[in-house]
């Protein structure tokens, strides 16, 4: 089975490709900017013409949540057309697709774990181009799964982990919102649980919903970080209000995972034993 991953120097992709070697029945291609340009979706169809990949994994995406207040059309590009393209291509070649979404295509006004079936209501433009992109995945009757995440971190990239163990190591003291709830995705986790979906003989399109299992707010992951580092920072809880930001963040994106426990038969770790083991790697 041949596999095209997009994103291949993200979160997402860097731990598909570490992975991909315990993989041997797969065959992978991994894609980056340079070589697949999402932001222009009319390059798509003729690159994966070249590729015939059997499932694309599309691990790209425009993540800058405040620069795409800025670069809206851009985003969109990336977020909505790239995929659309990619789904059509699927579609029209009998591929099939895992698209990855996020928590973001919700307002975070819940009070209990959302579901798939939550309605949807971006509150800020990275949202709502990640909505665009799964209306578009569904529209074109692709054979597609699409995973929403949230609060994704890894060894690789940028991303809040390794953001504050620089400001813990820079500083005395910090401040992290205490009011925004969720639960961390460690980007090896959910890269082997779309590998064992791919893997196994259980293919059923349609939604699913991935995290880490537990219920934290970032003050709490930032105080487990320093907590399993051994750091001597401070750190401060503040409401959301008090820390600006040019886009507007969920208050609330605690998933239910229970569809895709259910479906495919996927054991989901528990948050702080993901952030140890992310600890150890870096």
């Amino acid at each position: 089975m041949k596999l095209l991953v997009t994103g291949a120097g993200g979160q997402l992709g860097s731990e598909l490709r570490d992975l991909a070697a315990s993989h041997v029945g797969l065959d992978f291609i991994f894609t980056d900017r340079e070589a697949l340009p999402l932001d222009e979706p009319d390059r798509i169809a003729p690159f994966l013409n070249g590729k015939k990949p059997d499932v694309i994994i599309n691990a790209a995406a425009y993540t800058a949540v405040d620069q795409a207040e800025k670069e809206p059309e851009l985003a969109d590009m990336i977020n909505h057309l790239a995929p659309k393209a990619m789904a059509e291509w699927c579609r029209n070649n009998q591929a099939k697709l895992v698209h990855i979404s996020t928590d973001y295509v919700f307002d975070g006004e819940s009070s209990t774990p959302l579901r798939e079936d939550a309605p949807k209501n971006p509150i800020n433009a990275y949202g709502r181009t990640k909505h665009l992109g799964e209306e578009a995945v569904i529209a074109a009757g692709t054979d597609a799964i699409i995973v929403r995440t949230a609060w994704v971190y890894s060894a690789y990239g940028k991303n809040f982990v390794k953001t504050m163990l620089r400001l813990m190591n820079e500083r005395d003291e910090i401040s992290v919102v205490n009011d925004q709830i969720g639960s961390p995705t460690y980007a090896r986790d959910l890269a082997q649980a779309i590998l064992a979906i791919i893997s196994s003989d259980t293919w059923k399109k349609g939604i699913y919903h991935y995290s880490n299992e537990g219920k934290i707010s970032w003050y709490e992951f930032a105080v487990a970080i320093r907590n399993l580092k051994g750091l001597n920072c401070k750190v401060n809880g503040i409401p959301t209000e008090a820390y600006h930001t040019p886009a507007k963040r969920p208050s609330y994106s605690l998933l239910d995972k229970q569809k895709i426990t259910d479906t495919f038969g996927l054991q989901v770790p528990y948050w702080k034993d993901s952030l140890q083991e992310c600890l150890t790697k870096l």
